[in-house]
């Protein structure tokens, strides 16, 4: 008797573990706990931590919180100039209102990127459908991006998920047309480079010419002003001499001076020596004459 006591206690406490077991809910950081009864969401716990739910009647889902990457499929577009693009893309989302979700999407990841994959199709093929190739290719800088988040906005908000960011990591020609499309662009570009280097030439000039002119101008002015103030040195230099030379005694030094001056320019070659008759002017200015 005391044997099958010991037993149904041992049973007991089995089963109170087991109750109790299956009644904890322990919630990490970085998920959900949807407590479900009969298969509908009763409550959801967002906080880290242990919860209860009634065992054997209420069950428990897990969502995740973090942010979740997707990466799409790569899918052909087409621009406003009937060019066709590979748009090669992934996007960062997550899921900010569990509840919605499990509602909406059953709860189920897979779904969810299904949704996904079609809205933010829809949105990136709408958007390069009404942009030209060339503005495609130069709005991988965060412009296409961008145009293709505004008009995706809030759809995925009846879903319970936000999406967080869209990201291209390829957007290319096909591989048929991929040169021709490069050598048309190249020449362009060498056509706009020609353009700016014929206008900086002419302008070049234009500022070359004006230098000219205004030099120009600037040297005759200078050399103006320069034979006017050797003009009024020259006429100062013979105030100044027929001043100094007024009278006589003046006057005949100046004469002599001027005389050696003659005679030492007749004076070329090694032969120094001048012979003068006694009646020549230089001879006689010598002579006191």
């Amino acid at each position: 008797m005391k044997k099958l006591k010991n037993i149904s206690l041992i049973l007991l406490v089995l089963v109170l573990l087991i109750i109790g077991s299956s009644s904890i809910v322990v919630t990490n950081e970085n998920e959900y706990s949807l407590i479900r009864q009969f298969g509908k969401v009763d409550h959801v716990v967002s906080s880290a931590g242990v919860t209860f739910k009634i065992p054997f009647v209420q069950s428990v889902d897990k969502l995740p919180k973090q942010i979740l990457l997707y990466d799409l499929s790569s899918s052909d577009v087409i621009t406003s100039d009937k060019k066709t693009m590979i748009c090669d893309s992934y996007i960062l989302w997550q899921i900010n209102d569990p509840l919605k979700f499990a509602q909406t999407l059953n709860s189920s990841i897979s779904n969810a990127e299904s949704r996904l994959d079609t809205i933010v199709y829809n949105s990136t093929k709408n958007i390069i459908s009404s942009t030209t190739q060339n503005d495609v290719i130069s709005g991988r800088d965060g412009e296409l991006a961008a145009a293709i988040m505004k008009n995706i906005g809030n759809t995925t908000e009846q879903y319970g998920i936000e999406l967080l960011s869209f990201e291209t990591k390829q957007l290319d020609l096909p591989s048929d047309n991929k040169a021709a499309v490069y050598e048309r662009m190249i020449s362009e570009r060498e056509n706009i480079s020609a353009t700016y280097t014929a206008e900086g030439s002419s302008e070049a000039q234009k500022i070359r010419n004006t230098t000219d002119k205004e030099v120009n101008v600037l040297l005759s002015e200078a050399n103006k002003n320069a034979e006017i103030l050797i003009a009024e040195g020259e006429a100062e230099y013979m105030r100044i001499l027929s001043e100094a030379y007024a009278d006589e005694s003046k006057q005949d030094f100046y004469s002599f001076v001027r005389s050696l001056d003659a005679l030492k320019a007749s004076m070329t070659g090694d032969n120094k020596t001048v012979i003068l008759s006694p009646d020549s002017p230089i001879a006689q200015i010598f002579y006191g004459r």
